[in-house]
């Protein structure tokens, strides 16, 4: 359905904070509530159908295969923010600003038109470099096919991504969700059968995964392309200076942290690809054990990175509002939840995986299941680690985030040089472990210097994953003596949170029997007298 005129003021605010109602579009904004529900529904079903591909790439693929395409996904990951300078992902601070000032019109074309120019720049130069750019990934030249095939899914990559980040900023929940679904979809079907028809190499899969966004970028692209109509026109012409001079000191920040995020999460496997002790193929099949163990642990941060950034225009709403108590407030509790319901599926995973890895990756990578406690523990806090940035980003201080990085980044590698020759894959992923833990403590450290005070309650959560090392059955005991603790005291969760939790509850149970389900679900559930 087209975006309408009164959807956009849905999306940006009056200035007196009120909402226009009776807004019925699919494109119309969501409430903080509203898009944690939405975005974990819709996600459960993403990420099955996700832990689903990823299973059956772990089966149908060798070592070798899988680590080089693990390579060649981490690529695309660090190469698609940086080719554009990170410009959509200013679209979370600024959609709302520009759209109070009547040149939100003039903002969106802009940044599309710089998005547009920088990709094709990227393509050229990365088909022209293929030697080059193969030696740096794969630790080869001899992949200048597979190559190629990056540079053109680079392309289309951007676009889903400027895309994600304007529904995001618009807080339309709902689609966004469906864009994601539709991708994971997508790419699974696509990858299945290339894999089953054609070759069970990563070539097939980087083909699946560059058809799966093109398809996604064309679909979103057409909803919008009707939508782009309803947005006002610019009430003030918008300079070039004015916006560059506004933009550039936050996406170059945030074009830095970007590169500095994705270098971290993808160092190690750089490091093990140039300095493990073996050749190329066997440095390539270590890639592929270590990609095994982050198959679920992955999904966990996805899920936190979605939620981390949804919160975004929420909280920067709050804050360009004066509400600066009320972010540190809503940032509190978002971290506890969710990093007490990350440690919580950590476990399970861990309960599960001998049946995962002895079964469903039929005992090709016991590698991947000696080091996975600690890629769980990394990958929770990294994912943590991006959630509480959101309050440097509400400050504009997002060079903070990139010192932070850099920083991990730097123990990251010093570290694997000392450990990666000793200990092999354990080694690398000690390393990133603890690169992990010193980058989110600076990030909460600064963040906390500019006025964010972190409680005793969210302390607690950020460390409850350590208790993922001893296994199972500690960690289980931990979370448990975390959520008695929470339920009969003040001290992890306040009287204030809890009355929160309560409203937002009864809220939605209101809603639930409102749809007319809870009586047939009674029924069902009501054991029979015969």
């Amino acid at each position: 359905m087209p975006l309408t005129t009164q959807d956009l003021q849905a999306a940006c605010p009056q200035p007196d904070g009120e909402h226009p109602s009776g807004i019925a579009s699919a494109l119309r904004a969501d409430t903080l509530a509203d898009s944690v529900v939405i975005l974990l529904v819709l996600t459960v079903v993403q990420r099955l159908i996700g832990f689903c591909r990823a299973v059956l790439f772990c089966r149908w693929l060798d070592p070798g295969q899988l680590g080089q395409w693990d390579m060649a996904f981490s690529f695309l990951m660090l190469a698609a923010p940086l080719s554009i300078l990170a410009l959509s992902s200013s679209f979370g601070r600024y959609v709302e600003h520009y759209c109070k000032r009547g040149q939100l019109r003039a903002y969106l074309r802009r940044t599309a038109v710089s998005c547009a120019f920088l990709a094709v720049l990227a393509f050229l130069i990365i088909s022209l470099g293929r030697p080059w750019f193969s030696q740096l990934i794969f630790g080869s030249p001899d992949q200048t096919g597979l190559v190629s095939l990056l540079a053109g899914s680079l392309v289309v990559v951007i676009a889903v991504n400027y895309f994600i980040d304007l529904l995001t900023a618009m807080r339309n929940i709902r689609l966004l969700s469906l864009m994601h679904l539709f991708n994971s979809l997508a790419f699974a079907v696509l990858g299945i059968c290339l894999l089953l028809g054609w070759r069970q190499t990563a070539v097939s899969v980087v083909i699946a995964y560059a058809g799966a966004c093109c398809l996604t970028a064309l679909g979103v692209a057409w909803i919008w392309r009707a939508s782009w109509h309803a947005i006002p026109v610019n009430t003030k012409p918008l300079s070039q200076r004015a916006y560059w001079s506004k933009v550039i000191p936050y996406v170059g920040w945030i074009s830095l942290a970007s590169l500095m995020a994705n270098l971290f999460a993808i160092v190690d496997r750089y490091m093990i690809i140039h300095h493990s002790p073996v050749d190329t193929a066997g440095a390539l099949a270590m890639v592929g054990q270590y990609h095994s163990s982050r198959v679920v642990p992955m999904l966990l941060l996805s899920i936190a990175l979605m939620l981390g950034g949804m919160i975004t225009p929420h909280l920067s709403h709050d804050w360009e509002a004066g509400r600066r108590d009320r972010v540190g407030m809503r940032l509190n509790l978002f971290m506890k939840l969710l990093g007490f319901a990350l440690s919580g599926a950590a476990v399970l995973v861990l309960f599960a995986a001998p049946l995962l890895f002895g079964v469903a990756f039929q005992g090709k990578f016991a590698g991947g299941l000696a080091v996975l406690p600690w890629t769980l523990i990394y990958c929770i806090w990294f994912g943590m680690a991006m959630v509480a940035d959101n309050y440097l980003l509400c400050a504009e201080k997002a060079r903070l985030i990139t010192l932070a990085l850099v920083i991990g980044l730097v123990v990251n590698i010093g570290l694997n040089l000392v450990l990666l020759p000793r200990l092999g894959l354990l080694g690398a992923v000690l390393a990133t472990t603890v690169a992990n833990l010193l980058a989110m403590l600076l990030i909460c450290l600064f963040a906390f210097l500019l006025g964010f005070r972190i409680d005793a309650g969210t302390r607690l959560v950020l460390m409850a994953p350590l208790a993922l090392c001893a296994g199972p059955l500690p960690a289980t005991v931990v979370l448990l003596a975390i959520a008695v603790e929470a339920v009969r005291s003040d001290r992890l969760l306040s009287q204030e949170e809890k009355h929160q939790l309560a409203e937002i509850w009864l809220l939605y149970r209101e809603r639930f029997l409102a749809t007319g389900l809870a009586r047939p679900l009674a029924m069902i559930s009501r054991p029979s007298r015969y």
